[in-house]
């Protein structure tokens, strides 16, 4: 995927893209980036990929600064974007905090999304997940944490989110030098403390009225998003489930060969219910 970066509405936006034809976007969480999907999208086929990061994340992280980047704003600069690349309509694929955006924007702005993939998303009430909450309330001790410290949260996270020791240090070495880069603790501080659940919750009871294609993938085994949420959105989506069983939460990175089969079968339905 070659990287890609344009500003929009006074915002460096980046975003990772490969192939051509109708367009699929891929949403990262939290703590991830675009490199999210980078097993997932090489196996997309016949259609544009794009991996889109969510600013105040990932290689985007100083675009956080003075600016709002809970979810429900995150929805608002992907469509922003969208339109800035000459997207009128496309597949929306997500994952943990992107899952939230995406419900937010093909409810806020249906004629901008034609299908909608959610793995492991957050949804309804079913976040902040207690160790990102408590980042988030004790904000000021953590922002002045060793550098140490905040790597061992880090490790943590993807530890308790993967199912191999190796997955998990590969998760770390794609995403945690963001962290690096731009203000270690402070930014993960600042993306903690945007989090906001009635984001998602304000939202929840138009979910079963968008009348899009769907599909939802779920690691049963998810300690951070449970299973449940996975079976009330298939529900309320009128979607397909597929479950991982023994899957956790990292899904793009722990299992990229099933969640580009579902992606695949999505763009299927979509353009043939457009034929």
């Amino acid at each position: 995927m070659q990287s890609h970066t344009a500003t929009v509405d006074g915002i460096n936006m980046r975003w990772e893209e490969t192939g051509s034809g109708d367009p699929v976007i891929l949403i990262h969480g939290i703590p991830t980036c675009p490199a999210l999907w980078r097993d997932v999208a090489p196996l997309i086929k016949g259609h544009r990929v794009l991996a889109w990061e969510m600013p105040g994340y990932g290689a985007s992280i100083p675009e956080a600064k003075d600016r709002d980047i809970s979810v429900s704003k995150q929805a608002d600069y992907l469509v922003a974007w969208m339109r800035s690349q000459g997207i009128g309509r496309a597949v929306l694929a997500a994952h943990d905090l992107g899952g939230g955006v995406a419900q937010i924007a093909a409810v806020r702005y249906p004629e901008m999304v034609s299908g909608l993939l959610l793995t492991n998303a957050i949804s309804y009430d079913s976040w902040p997940i207690p160790m990102v909450n408590l980042i988030a309330k004790t904000g000021s001790i953590a922002k002045h944490a060793p550098d140490s410290s905040f790597h061992q949260l880090l490790k943590l996270m993807f530890s308790k989110g993967h199912e191999t020791d190796a997955a998990a240090d590969a998760a770390f070495e794609a995403h945690a030098p963001h962290y690096d880069r731009h203000g270690e603790a402070e930014a993960f501080v600042r993306q903690a403390q945007s989090l906001d659940v009635e984001d998602t919750k304000s939202i929840a009871g138009q979910l079963s009225t968008l009348n899009i294609p769907a599909r939802i993938v779920w690691g049963d085994a998810d300690e951070f998003q449970k299973f449940e949420y996975g079976e009330r959105l298939a529900k309320d989506l009128g979607a397909p489930l597929r479950r991982i069983e023994g899957g956790l939460h990292f899904t793009p990175e722990d299992h990229p060969q099933i969640i580009a089969e579902e992606i695949n079968a999505l763009l299927q339905t979509v353009t043939a219910d457009q034929t």
